[in-house]
C-alpha cells in the first residue's frame, strides 16, 4: 500500500471511529441532560453533536482527496482537506454561539430552576473517558499521516474533555451549594471555550489555503540539501507551499555557465534528489538553473539566505 492510499485509508477509518464514538456520547448527554434538567450537560451534548457533523464532513473529504489529478485540478484534490477544516471551524463557532445565547438567556430568566439529577454526573464522567480516548486516537492517527484536519479535530476533542471536566465541576458545585444557576453559568463558560477553539482552527487553516507552510524550518533543510550538491551554488527565490500534508517546492540555483546543458540538468536532478532525501512528504520540486554570478533580480516572492 503506497503512502497516498495508506493516508486515505487511515483518514476514512479514523473518521468513522469518530462518527460512531461521538454519536454515542452526544445521544447519551442530550438524553440524560434533558431527563436530569442540566443545561450544562445538554450543551456538552450539542458540542459532541457538532463533532458528529465534523466526522461526516471528514468522511466525504477523504473520498474527494482520493480523486486523481485532472486537467482542472492538476495538483490533485489534497487541498479539500484545508477547505473542510475551514468549514468545520465555522460549524464549531456557530454551535458555540448558539450555546452562548441560550446560556445567557437561562442566567437572566426569572423562572425558578430545579437542581439537575445525579445521573448527569455519571454521564459526564463517561463523556470525559470516552472523549479522552477519541482525542488520543484521533491525534495519533493525524500525526501518523500528517493530516491537519485530523489534528484539528483531535484538538477540538481535547477541548471537549476540558469542557466536560468543567461540566462535572459545575454539577458538583451546583449540588454542594444548591444553586441551579451555576449549571447555566457552566454552560456559558463552555460556549466560550468552543468559540475560542473554532477561532484557533479557523486561523490555523489559513496557512495552507494561503499557500504558506506551518513549519518555516523547512527552508533551512532545503538550503542544506542544495549545499550538499557539488556544482550547485546560491540557492535563492525559494518558495514552498503545502497541498494537504505534501510540499510543493520551487527554487533557483546557479551553476557554472561554461558547462553543457546536460551537465546543468544533472546538477538540477541531483538537487531534487537531495531535497527529497532531506524533506519528508514532497509532492513536487521545480529547479530553475541560472549561470553563476548572474545578478539576482528584485523578486517579490521567495526566500534566500
Amino acid at each position: 500500500m503506497d503512502k497516498t492510499t495508506l493516508r486515505n485509508h487511515v483518514l476514512t477509518k479514523t473518521s468513522w471511529v469518530s462518527t460512531i464514538g461521538n454519536s454515542i456520547l452526544s445521544l447519551a448527554k442530550i438524553v440524560v441532560g434533558g431527563l436530569s434538567g442540566s443545561l450544562a450537560v445538554i450543551s456538552d451534548g450539542i458540542d459532541s453533536l457538532t463533532d458528529v457533523v465534523i466526522s461526516i464532513v471528514m468522511i466525504f473529504t477523504a473520498r474527494i482527496i482520493r480523486r486523481p489529478p485532472s486537467e482542472k485540478y492538476v495538483f490533485g484534490y489534497e487541498k479539500a482537506e484545508g477547505i473542510a477544516t475551514k468549514v468545520l471551524s465555522m460549524v464549531i463557532f456557530y454551535a458555540g454561539l448558539q450555546m452562548l445565547f441560550f446560556s445567557v438567556q437561562q442566567i437572566f430568566t426569572s423562572e425558578s430552576k430545579p437542581l439537575p439529577g445525579i445521573i448527569a454526573v455519571y454521564v459526564t464522567v463517561f463523556s470525559i473517558i470516552g472523549k479522552g480516548l477519541l482525542a488520543f486516537y484521533q491525534y495519533r492517527q493525524g500525526d501518523k499521516i500528517q493530516s491537519s484536519m485530523l489534528k484539528a479535530n483531535a484538538l477540538n476533542m481535547r477541548n471537549d474533555v476540558i469542557i466536560s471536566v468543567g461540566v462535572l465541576l459545575g454539577l458538583i458545585f451546583t449540588f454542594v451549594f444548591q444553586l441551579p444557576i451555576l449549571d447555566a453559568i457552566t454552560g456559558l463558560v463552555i460556549s466560550g471555550f468552543i468559540i475560542k477553539s473554532a477561532i484557533g482552527i479557523f486561523m490555523d487553516s489559513n496557512i495552507e489555503l494561503m499557500d504558506g507552510v506551518k513549519d518555516v524550518s523547512v527552508y533551512d533543510k532545503i538550503f542544506e540539501a542544495v549545499e550538499r550538491v557539488p556544482g550547485a551554488y546560491n540557492p535563492h527565490r525559494m518558495r514552498s507551499r503545502q497541498v494537504g500534508n505534501l510540499y510543493v517546492i520551487s527554487l533557483d540555483i546557479e551553476v557554472d555557465g561554461a558547462i553543457t546543458l546536460n551537465e546543468a540538468h544533472d546538477i538540477a536532478e541531483a538537487v531534487v534528489e537531495s531535497i527529497k532525501l532531506t524533506v519528508e512528504n514532497v509532492y513536487d520540486i521545480v529547479v530553475h538553473v541560472e549561470p553563476r554570478g548572474d545578478k539576482d533580480s528584485d523578486e517579490k516572492f521567495g526566500v534566500k539566505r
